[in-house]
């Protein structure tokens, strides 16, 4: 007898084809399952959009960040900068946003977006706002005077640009105090630095240090202390133990004690402060 080899492909392959059917069956109705729970359940075969709209998110945006909740307003204000960025809210969205990241003490993203609505709206009438907000977003990042001065620069510069362009804003006078105080601090800075010096014995450098700090800050507060400081230096008299007598009090202090006016400036009507 003579055995073919197609006579076991054809049965194989029957075999195969019968529970290829099975399965895509079974598929089927797994499918068709899936769909009646879903629909037991609210399921639709479109997706319903349940997206508030830019007028809800920003009313719901003002009413969380008016009650402090900084985070959920954020949200929200990025919603509408994320789904509506053309609408007549995305101004608002994108102002607040920064006002909230401030208020959380995220400096770095309030900038960018503070940033952004100045290059954005340069003739709008927040403007004079923003810039103070930009100042304060640096003034609020000085830190101690053993650290890098960069705070108070940056807060020293964008306070003078205020007051260039909107001299007689509302933030005027405010501005004015803090930028005083930031200077205050990197006199104080210097004077730190001096500390330093002659607790390591390096008396020249401390006096060449005090003799920069007096001639380039000579109305600040710790200048006639530093003149008299300079002056045992140069009699080679240095303070020894009672050294840190000379070195009290040396960090960022009150604006207001520079403050001219003594009513808080008006802050941006839109917010709550």
């Amino acid at each position: 007898m003579t055995f073919r080899f197609n006579q076991f492909i054809q049965p194989l392959s029957a075999v195969r084809f019968s529970l290829n059917i099975i399965l895509i069956s079974v598929l089927l109705l797994s499918l068709g399952g899936c769909a009646q729970i879903g629909s037991l359940f609210g399921g639709d075969d479109e997706e319903k959009d349940v997206r508030l709209s830019a007028q809800t998110l920003a009313g719901k945006g003002m009413e969380e960040f008016s009650n402090g909740s900084y985070y959920k307003a954020r949200k929200s204000f990025d919603e509408i900068l994320d789904y509506y960025p053309f609408s007549p809210e995305a101004m608002l969205a994108q102002l607040k946003g920064a006002d909230s990241n401030y208020y959380m003490e995220n400096y770095q993203e309030a900038l960018m977006l503070y940033h952004e609505f100045e290059e954005r709206h340069p003739t709008n009438e927040a403007i004079p706002y923003v810039m103070y907000q930009i100042a304060m977003s640096h003034y609020q990042q000085i830190d101690r005077v053993d650290r890098d001065t960069n705070g108070a620069e940056n807060a020293i510069r964008e306070f003078s640009k205020l007051l260039r362009a909107f001299p007689a804003s509302p933030y005027t006078n405010e501005a004015r105090g803090r930028i005083r105080a930031a200077n205050e601090f990197m006199v104080n800075h210097e004077y730190f630095v001096v500390e330093f010096y002659l607790r390591t014995e390096k008396y020249e450098e401390a006096e060449t240090r005090l003799k920069y700090l007096t001639s380039t800050y000579p109305d600040a507060t710790i200048t006639p202390k530093a003149k008299k400081l300079l002056k045992r230096l140069e009699d080679g008299d240095p303070p020894g133990f009672n050294l840190s007598s000379w070195f009290k009090d040396t960090l960022l202090p009150d604006w207001t004690l520079f403050n001219s006016d003594e009513d808080e400036p008006t802050k941006n009507p839109t917010s709550e402060k």
